[in-house]
């Protein structure tokens, strides 16, 4: 009873923002738009200002006055919803993940700027080749991915594997678990730190707008668990692996995708690579 009414409360604490957000977008901000540009125009500013920049920055709101204890079962969108499960991790410094990953056949993403993102755009449109498309912006402890890296199948970014990873660092004298797992500032750590990098690694198969906003983003395939071993196999198969650890952050559970018609599912553990 008691979880039923957080889990409606937490629905709520979404669906009434959005409500407002509605309401200010149709009474204030279309009429605005409208006065200055045809009535077609002001729509797509409507909702470009409604999806891309309020409701995000209300959940991101949201989530720097409620940020989670320990390490979550999955990242989160801008806006706080539910996104890629945690399944892999690796541990080891800032160079080498880039160096272990790129030597096992992974470019590494650039970072967002208008310039890539219109790039990747044209890719994705003209079937053209970028390997080192950015990624879509997803956080961990409040944070944006600290790197990411892709695979295209077939030579496009419509369909790719990929992951990204954030810095963190966990209790040495303990057992590596969920509470033991803990947030790394990003201005902290330098390129010799030898740090845990937890990483959400999914499968990219088309393009679906999201539910909530009606952002286009890529659907991913919904099993993450063939992902995760994909990375593991390629650092066995490159003889880079030290040891592997198994962590239990969760029973198995199905993940609602923020995109339409999609959803993800998982055994609920994370393998954590440690590198040789």
């Amino acid at each position: 009873m008691i979880q039923t009414a957080v889990r409606f409360a937490k629905r709520a604490a979404i669906f009434l923002p959005g409500i407002f957000i509605a309401y200010i977008s149709f009474e204030y901000t279309l009429p605005y738009f409208h006065k200055r540009s045809p009535i077609i125009i002001a729509i797509l500013l409507t909702y470009a200002l409604a999806a891309y920049v309020l409701i995000p920055a209300i959940m991101r709101l949201f989530r720097i006055i409620f940020p989670p204890s320990h390490l979550p079962l999955y990242c989160i969108t801008p806006d706080g919803l539910a996104s890629d499960p945690l399944n892999i991790g690796l541990v080891c410094s800032r160079m080498e993940l880039i160096s272990t990953m790129t030597k096992t056949g992974w470019n590494l993403a650039d970072r967002h700027s208008p310039r890539n993102t219109t790039r990747h755009v044209l890719a994705i449109l003209l079937g053209m080749s970028y390997v080192n498309a950015p990624v879509s912006s997803l956080y961990l402890f409040g944070r944006k991915h600290d790197l990411a890296f892709t695979i295209p199948i077939n030579g496009t970014n419509f369909r790719r594997h990929h992951v990204r990873f954030w810095a963190t660092t966990y209790t040495k004298n303990k057992p590596l678990a969920a509470r033991t797992i803990h947030w790394e500032n990003q201005k902290a750590h330098v390129q010799s730190d030898q740090l845990l990098w937890v990483g959400a690694a999914s499968l990219d198969t088309g393009l679906m707008p999201i539910r909530h906003n009606l952002q286009v983003s890529h659907t991913v395939h919904p099993d993450t668990n063939l992902e995760r071993e994909l990375i593991v196999n390629k650092l066995k198969d490159s003889d880079l692996v030290k040891k592997v650890e198994k962590i239990k952050l969760d029973n198995p559970y199905k993940l609602v995708n923020r995109t339409w018609r999609s959803e993800l599912i998982t055994d609920g553990m994370m393998k954590v690579v440690w590198l040789k």
